[in-house]
């Protein structure tokens, strides 16, 4: 297509509608120009077509499509391979079907465990969240479907969704909203963005040209469209503005009318709609160009489906090494969702699955000795006559077993778009279920089925807690090759698991009051603040078991010493000390040097990942890439990236809380922060400038009578009595400098001449 040709040909009116979609699912086409529809549809983790009545909720029925593991299950993998395997799967569905454009992926951080959408977004850490959805975007982009990375920015919740106004400082949102973000844009070069409904610090998504145009487009140079999330424009005519493109879903035309009017008036200017046109030209161009004749294979992908789940699952808890099982153990598998698990969220991305296996058929299958028992009722849980019935029987069975496996989990009404959780519980029968069987037999293993963390109140007493999370359609039969040890699990937590609710950091801020949400936690969401607060965790941040054990040994740093533009490069050694191949997820984080003058940081951060898989007594060489980002915290001063001075460590383990090797780098920064000083900084400030220190030395000699000179005449501070050093340490470190006019240490004019002397030289 030739754009510009075609953008030339195109009257206004004919510009506007092509700011609104066709209902729901579509472009608008121009016939006389030529140019074609494309259908855009949801699926993060599985195609949802819509053939009948159109929603976005997933209220009607799909097509059928093989559904994938979700975000929260894909995140433990810890596994850009997964995700690349996932984003070709899902992109040859959607050649076959004809669709343009993926809805996904969610990158939005899991600030809360509360969060009823939580299922569909990776982590509650933003360089793992982008180095997974990256993958993922460059796979499926690599088939000719454009992906769309939603929703941007701070849509971390379901509570008023659609009208909350979030409140996020500066440093917050680089640091922690906005990274995954960044990386999906600027290495996979996402081509659709999907603004949120939210308003940030005060306006709307759909219309914060601070986001839309200063962020997306200026600093991060991203040349993809911007299409709302379905019903989140507010002003139109300010979208196009801000750098909105297209709005979804199409309605009358009275928003299309709304652009048309304001051109003519000359509130807006055509050429800012042009720019929007052009957009979504090239969109529509770039899908008809790439359009490929593919048809599906539906036994392939589910194959693929449940090797991926395989490859999700975190092993929590195996005492006495119970698990793998064997088949001739005589075992119970209890619970609804041995049989009906749960395998995926509601709302907007629910996929009719082309056939879902579950885990009591798919061991059967295998040859293992099992049985079934309901155990719980999901839909009558609250009858409790009905529920002790249910318990009475598993007991029962239980006891004459040798092993129990406890299917558990969240019901689908817990957690679905549109909603926020209430609590971390399981449903409170299944918690009575699971100690009324640990209670007779010894030998208990609960699987957890949930998008998101929840607490067990009965850890302890099982033998073994596997969690598959929401595994897609494939989900038994991935549990029944973990249980019975066809594959080994090699999955780790990308959340935190808290003891409870209120330990959360964003416990008294969630889901906020009166239309606004603070997140007043700042950076320290997830391990940053558990880790921060030395808090006691149900299960840490990239924590998970194997059935062999790994030992880690031979750190190495190609250098000592660095400046922050240069790059370090690591590596170690991994062994497999076990008797069974696995994979282990070695994990880089950055512990930096804390400086008090400086921004509070966090203790550590994850900055690089890798999964390697290993043979018995098999090593191998790990390597990790650190640039200037993995040591930088977010600066308002420069408005940028800032690695302060100071020591570095660097520490390889298992997870956030079991590190197994450390070295440390020392590092020279080549920016300079830009200070302004008053006459209101602190003496402890003040004298960590060299210029200051000398000042304030010069004042207190003169002042206690160690030197006849005027202030200005150099005395020698490096001769500076002992007395003096300690008077700052005792008494001035936290007085304004100000303060020293008013104990006659200096004089006004003497202050002055020094403030605007240091502010020349900070400039």
């Amino acid at each position: 297509m030739d754009i510009e040709n075609v953008l030339s040909q195109m009257t206004l009116e004919e510009k506007a509608s092509l700011c609104s979609g066709y209902y729901y699912w579509h472009t608008k086409s121009i016939e006389r120009l030529n140019i074609p529809k494309i259908m855009m549809c949801d699926g993060p983790h599985g195609l949802r077509k819509q053939t009948g009545p159109e929603d976005h909720l997933g209220i009607h029925e799909s097509l059928k499509s093989v559904c994938f593991p979700s975000a929260s299950a894909l995140a433990s993998s810890f596994n850009t391979e997964v995700m690349k395997e996932l984003g070709e799967c899902l992109g040859r569905e959607c050649q076959a079907e004809n669709v343009g454009m993926l809805l996904g992926p969610g990158v939005n951080m899991k600030r809360s465990p509360l969060c009823g959408r939580n299922f569909e977004y990776f982590s509650e850490d933003p360089y793992l969240a982008g180095e997974l959805a990256s993958a993922y975007v460059k796979s499926l982009q690599a088939q000719g479907v454009a992906a769309c990375v939603k929703h941007f920015a701070c849509n971390d919740q379901e509570t008023e969704r659609m009208s909350i106004d979030t409140e996020v400082d500066e440093r917050t949102l680089h640091e922690i909203y906005l990274p995954a973000f960044e990386k999906v844009i600027q290495d996979a070069k996402v081509r659709g963005v999907m603004c949120a409904y939210n308003s940030l610090n005060g306006t709307f998504c759909s219309e914060n040209k601070n986001l839309l145009t200063d962020i997306l487009r200026n600093q991060w140079g991203y040349e993809g469209f911007v299409v709302t999330d379905w019903g989140a424009v507010k002003d139109r005519v300010e979208g196009v503005r801000a750098g909105l493109d297209l709005e979804m879903p199409g309605g009358p035309g009275a928003q299309d009318q709304k652009i048309v009017a304001a051109v003519q008036d000359g509130s807006l200017d055509e050429s800012d709609l042009d720019k929007v046109v052009r957009r979504i030209l090239q969109f529509v161009s770039d899908c008809t160009e790439q359009k490929r004749v593919v048809v599906k294979d539906y036994e392939a992908d589910h194959k693929k489906a449940a090797e991926l789940a395989g490859e999700c699952m975190v092993l929590l808890e195996n005492r006495n090494d119970i698990l793998p099982l064997k088949k001739e153990t005589k075992t119970v598998f209890i619970g609804e969702f041995a049989v009906t698990p749960r395998y995926q969220g509601g709302g907007s991305s629910h996929v009719n699955p082309w056939k879902v296996e579950d885990a009591y058929h798919a061991a059967e299958s295998a040859g293992a000795d099992v049985t079934f028992i309901k155990g719980y009722d999901v839909k009558n849980e609250k009858d409790k006559k009905l529920a002790a019935h249910l318990i009475e029987e598993a007991v029962e069975a239980a006891e004459k077993a040798e092993t129990a496996v406890i299917f558990a989990g969240l019901p689908d009404e817990y957690e679905s778009e549109g909603w926020d959780r209430s609590t971390l519980d399981l449903p409170e029968v299944q918690n009575r279920l699971i100690t009324a069987v640990a209670s007779v037999q010894p030998n208990t293993v609960v699987v957890v089925h949930a998008g998101a963390p929840v607490v067990m109140p009965w850890r302890d007493h099982v033998k073994a807690i596997l969690l598959a999370y929401l595994g897609g359609e494939g989900v038994g039969a991935a549990e029944a090759d973990v249980l019975y040890g066809s594959v080994n699990p090699s999955g780790k937590l990308a959340e935190t698991f808290p003891l409870e609710l209120e330990h959360n950091p964003s416990y008294l801020n969630f889901p906020g009051a009166n239309g606004q949400v603070k997140y007043r936690e700042g950076v320290f969401i997830g391990y940053r603040y558990y880790d921060k607060k030395k808090l006691e965790v149900e299960y840490p941040f990239g924590y998970g078991l194997s059935y062999t054990s790994f030992d880690y040994d031979n750190i190495r740093l190609d250098r000592k010493e660095m400046k922050d533009t240069d790059i370090l490069h690591v590596s170690c050694r991994v062994t497999n000390t076990g008797h069974m191949q696995g994979k282990e997820i070695v994990q880089l984080y950055v512990e930096p040097e804390t400086d008090p003058a400086l921004e509070e940081r966090p203790v550590r951060e994850l900055k690089g990942f890798t999964k390697i898989d290993l043979k018995p007594g098999e090593s191998r060489e790990v390597e990790f890439t650190l640039d200037k980002r993995a040591f930088a915290y977010y600066s308002k001063e420069l408005h940028d990236w800032y690695v302060p001075d100071g020591e570095y460590r660097i520490q390889i383990g298992a997870s956030s809380r079991d590190l197994r090797l450390e070295d440390s780098v020392r590092i020279e920064s080549t920016q300079a922060l830009p200070v302004y000083y008053t006459q209101y900084i602190t003496v402890g400030r003040l004298i960590r400038n060299e210029k200051g220190r000398q000042f304030v030395l010069k004042a207190l000699m003169k002042y206690m009578g160690f030197s006849k000179l005027e202030i200005e005449e150099q005395p020698d501070v490096e001769e500076c009595p002992e007395r003096i050093e300690q008077t700052i340490q005792a008494t001035m470190l936290g007085m304004p400098l100000r303060s020293m006019v008013t104990y006659g240490a200096l004089r006004e004019e003497q202050l002055n001449r020094f403030l605007t002397e240091i502010n020349k030289e900070s400039c």
